[in-house]
């Protein structure tokens, strides 16, 4: 070919690359700072979370955090556009170059940005699926492959688009209505705009906190108020005087709701607790009151303290009062292993406040579960206290997740907890506890926030593992408090503080199931946390938030029967396991 035709070439070349240039910015108007910005957040994202997570969960999240680093770029060109380039007075020398820049250059460097940011994303996606497989190696899980999770890069793209349409659309809906405040206002342009960005967005916020979450959180009522009236076909009304639901119950069946059912139907009676013990055992009460037991909060309180003096619960050895999830779970491993360390000789009393899943109720009515703590443990305090200190049972206090906060409510401080318990265990604690937060912040210096010590551990012990509970030294006065805490558990991790400030447990050596490549980003870190929450519990016991029969230990160390032994602890342990195993196969 001579030289003429591949100047030819070359010219076609780009006059070609030029229009295919011309027609995808017609059509998808990008703007490059905006994906250059989009890039990063996208590559922070696929950096290690507290969880692993599939390609889905992965595009989701990676989705969200592009359209907020898109946004990002997007304010940041609109600054420089507004504020900078008009004060910025470049050299004539360099002005000249510019102007006689060849006419293909901006497409070619528009061509290298989007082709750099590609290769950026997929560079990333190679190593984040290097790292999934570090993390689920800490937790004992299968690994994803490289293959498999490139499609997270997809899924992003597509999850960022729709989001950005969406923003594209409000903003013509500000513009429309800047457009109309000038035609029929005669509010100038330069007004008109900000005022119509703050009515739609006034508007918005009304519609959503007024209309919008108001109607969603009724429709999930709703929805979930008909899952709380279905039983499993495996929850057998109880026979026993010692259960609520059963015909000697103050509680009727009908009234416990789903979870309630199932809390007093799947329990150990007193033969499978002595098999396991190998020592003669009593029946375990256990007491429940519904949303439908009752016609409120108080009159459920009350009809659990009913329920509790007629099973004879104030005359057994240990009586537990546990603070449920949303829904009315009680953790049955929990539960069992309060009754098999003390043979039966046990009372557990709970009850529902709300059909929503702790993550919908956390949102919409946590006060709810701090309304239920409190009222349901002043009541039985109540009546406890009423009766010769030499013949009560001793008094705990339970709570997991969102149960922990609302039981942390009954309490005014650690003086409170001390003077009206025989002991606390706390499992899981969201971030956002009020006690949980005051013994954190103000844990002993140099203590890590991961696993922190609060007044050298002689009241309050925080564990992440069984030895933890032993340390620093065996000097544990009683009544004691103990919270169980995973470093990996994103309900104990997530907050909004992380939007824009470092959490010290991101400082420090990351705890022993969490990725040493984990690191902080503004924004990008709260997203990716606040996507682990869903999957809290998709991991393997002893990560997350599965806490699985660490509660057993929590038990122990705050109440050690007299007879307790390495022996007996491993076969309460093995049926756990078992008992565990059983129950997702039959729930």
């Amino acid at each position: 070919m001579t030289g003429t035709g591949a100047r030819e070439v070359s010219v076609r070349l780009r006059d070609g690359v030029g229009r295919i240039v011309g027609a995808v910015e017609r059509f998808f108007h990008p703007n490059y700072p905006g994906l250059i910005v989009a890039t990063v957040f996208f590559a922070w994202s696929l950096t290690p979370s507290l969880l692993p997570r599939d390609w889905l969960f992965g595009g989701l999240v990676s989705g969200i955090n592009a359209a907020i680093g898109y946004g990002v770029g997007c304010a940041l060109e609109w600054l420089y556009r507004r504020w900078i380039r008009p004060n910025v007075h470049l050299p004539d020398a360099v002005t000249r170059v510019l102007e006689k820049r060849p006419n293909w250059l901006p497409g070619a460097v528009k061509v290298t940005i989007v082709l750099a940011c590609v290769i950026v994303a997929i560079v990333m996606l190679v190593q984040s699926a290097r790292w999934q497989r570090e993390i689920t190696a800490l937790m004992g899980m299968d690994s994803t492959t490289t293959s498999g999770y490139m499609r997270t890069g997809a899924l992003s793209a597509a999850v960022a688009a729709i989001a950005i349409g969406m923003f594209r659309a409000v903003r013509w809906l500000v513009r429309w209505v800047a457009g109309e405040l000038t035609k029929w206002v005669r509010i100038p342009r330069q007004v008109a705009m900000p005022v119509g960005f703050v009515l739609v967005t006034v508007a918005a916020v009304l519609l959503f906190n007024g209309v919008l979450s108001k109607a969603f959180f009724n429709v999930a009522n709703s929805a979930f108020s008909v899952r709380n009236g279905h039983t499993s076909e495996n929850a057998a009304q109880p026979q026993q005087p010692q259960r609520s639901g059963s015909p000697a119950s103050l509680a009727k069946w009908e009234t416990l709701g789903s979870e309630g059912r199932w809390f007093v139907s799947y329990a150990p009676d007193a033969a499978t607790i002595s098999k396991v013990t190998g020592k003669p055992a009593r029946e375990p009460i256990r007491v429940y009151t519904g949303l439908e037991s009752a016609d409120g909060p108080e009159e459920q309180a009350e009809l659990a303290a009913e329920e509790l003096e007629r099973t004879g619960a104030f005359d057994r050895e240990v009586l537990v009062v546990v603070t449920t999830t949303g829904t009315g779970w009680v953790d049955s491993t929990t539960a069992e292993s309060i009754e098999m360390m003390f043979g039966g000789d046990t009372a557990i009393v709970a009850s529902q406040y709300s059909y929503l899943p702790s993550v919908l109720s956390f949102l919409s009515d946590k006060d709810k579960a701090t309304q239920n703590g409190k009222l349901m443990f002043d009541k039985v305090h109540q009546h406890w206290s009423a009766r010769p200190a030499q013949a009560r049972p001793k008094l705990l206090v339970y709570g997991e997740s969102l149960g922990s906060q609302g039981s942390e409510g009954a309490f005014g401080g650690l003086a409170d907890i001390r003077s009206r318990t025989d002991g606390v265990l706390w499992v899981g604690p969201p971030n956002s506890n009020r006690l949980w937060s005051e013994f954190v912040a103000r844990r002993d210096p140099g203590a890590p926030e991961v696993l922190p010590t609060y007044a050298d551990g002689l009241v309050v012990r925080f564990a992440d593992g069984r030895g933890d509970l032993a340390r620093p030294s065996d000097n544990w006065l009683t009544p004691r408090i103990a919270y169980l805490q995973h470093a990996s558990d994103p309900v104990v991790w997530w907050s909004p503080d992380l939007l824009f400030s470092q959490p010290d447990w991101l400082t420090e050596p990351r705890g022993p199931d969490v990725s040493p490549a984990m690191s902080w980003y503004p924004i990008v870190t709260f997203w990716q946390v606040a996507a682990d929450l869903p999957n809290a519990q998709g991991v393997t016991d002893g990560h997350g938030h599965r806490y699985g029969t660490l509660v057993l230990d929590g038990w122990v160390s705050i109440a050690q029967p007299p007879d307790w032994s390495a022996d007996l602890s491993d076969r309460i342990r093995a049926y756990l396991e078992q008992s565990a195993v059983d129950e997702r196969e039959l729930k």
